[in-house]
């Protein structure tokens, strides 16, 4: 471990310059870092280390132990000191929303996902161009397929579409109506689950997750979509042979969510319960640790030539983004099926789509968690 210390998150150099962190940290496998907070915590940056240390029991999601570093100085943690996320509850969370929250439900929404794909592709073919992509496509399409899957109303969603949080109790609320009257929808088949007799999942738990997929399962993938936009408009070779070859997309997509980062690794922090040692050092217990995905994605070791997009990229390692272990991203099918569907149908509208500005006036979000753009003028 080094005697220095960095400021994390890492600072972009350009709207589209990833930060040189990336690259230049893999020989120190621990590095100091000061979080927003102004509190230090142990980045860890190779690929195989992380991918040990999020499968490790005695590293610990609990970040209301005493001692634990804070993300940032406003940094709420009263939400989640309701929701037991270390092992046996968490994996007893996980193995029953697991139950309602399946393959089959998001491949039997693939339908309607292309339904509102079109919908949304006719009225940007119809409108002014340039045409901001973020506001036109990206987050209308995410909040509407979450809310599908979860059994928002129709009538209700226009408060989710400007990028607000919705109201705390409105969860609470719309879980009521469904038990009430329940529906074919991820929210109602949860309240089945937690009305369960055995292994049943409480009232805190069932608003806890219903609020949190609506939460991630929208904001993170129109920040994915819009970022995908940027990364091919910006490597015209590599869009070239996406148009070419469309049957490169599923592993396109791979490699999007490998390179475009939509958002740190603030929200990997971790509590070590034990002395770990990794890659040499020992880490000591009681440590706060960020497990940094988007340094990973980017470890040499894993991946050849990393600082290079190529939607040909194959035999390398997986990448990272959704994590892995037992907070493996509940939602990556369903990102999945959105990226594809929706990048697949862009293309095949807009084979020619570009940046409707330079890329030096494209604006990055200033946040310590998000860091997509803010906006993405795109013409064609």
């Amino acid at each position: 471990m080094t005697s220095r210390t960095l400021a994390y998150p890492f600072a972009w150099p350009s709207p589209y310059e990833q930060p040189k962190e990336f690259a230049a940290l893999h020989d120190e496998p621990v590095v100091t870092v000061v979080l927003p907070s102004g509190d230090e915590a142990l980045l860890v940056t190779r690929y195989e280390d992380i991918r040990a240390l999020l499968t490790d029991p005695r590293v610990s999601k609990n970040r209301n132990r005493p001692g634990v570093a804070r993300m940032t100085a406003r940094k709420v943690k009263a939400f989640q000191s309701q929701v037991d996320m270390d092992p046996p509850a968490h994996t007893r969370m996980r193995s029953l929303i697991s139950k309602a929250f399946t393959p089959a439900r998001v491949e039997g929404l693939r339908p309607r996902i292309q339904e509102l794909v079109d919908g949304l592709l006719d009225a940007m073919e119809a409108g002014p161009r340039p045409v901001d992509f973020a506001a036109a496509f990206a987050f209308p399409l995410s909040i509407q397929v979450i809310c599908e899957l979860l059994g928002v109303p129709v009538d209700e969603r226009e408060q989710f579409t400007l990028r607000t949080t919705p109201p705390w109790d409105y969860m609470a609320e719309l879980i009521e109506r469904k038990r009430a009257a329940p529906g074919d929808d991820l929210i109602s088949d949860l309240i089945k689950v937690h009305d369960e007799k055995d292994g049943r999942l409480d009232s805190t738990e069932l608003h806890w997750w219903s609020t949190m997929l609506l939460l991630a399962g929208y904001e993170t993938s129109a920040h994915q979509l819009c970022s995908a936009v940027v990364m091919l408009a910006t490597h015209p070779d590599q869009l070239a042979q996406l148009r070419a070859d469309p049957g490169l997309l599923p592993g396109a997509v791979e490699e999007l969510l490998r390179c475009q980062v939509v958002g740190t690794s603030l929200s990997m922090l971790r509590y070590v319960t034990d002395d770990i040692e990794v890659g040499g050092v020992t880490v000591p217990k009681g440590s706060s640790i960020i497990t940094a995905l988007e340094v990973a994605n980017h470890d040499p070791s894993a991946f050849r030539c990393p600082a290079h997009f190529d939607v040909t990229r194959s035999g390398d390692a997986p990448q990272l983004t959704f994590s892995i272990g037992r907070h493996f991203c509940v939602g990556a099918v369903l990102a999945r099926t959105e990226l594809r569907i929706a990048l697949s149908s862009v293309l095949d509208r807009f084979p020619y789509l570009q940046l409707g500005v330079p890329t030096d006036q494209l604006v990055r979000v200033e946040d310590a968690f998000t860091q997509g753009f803010r906006e993405v003028p795109v013409t064609w």
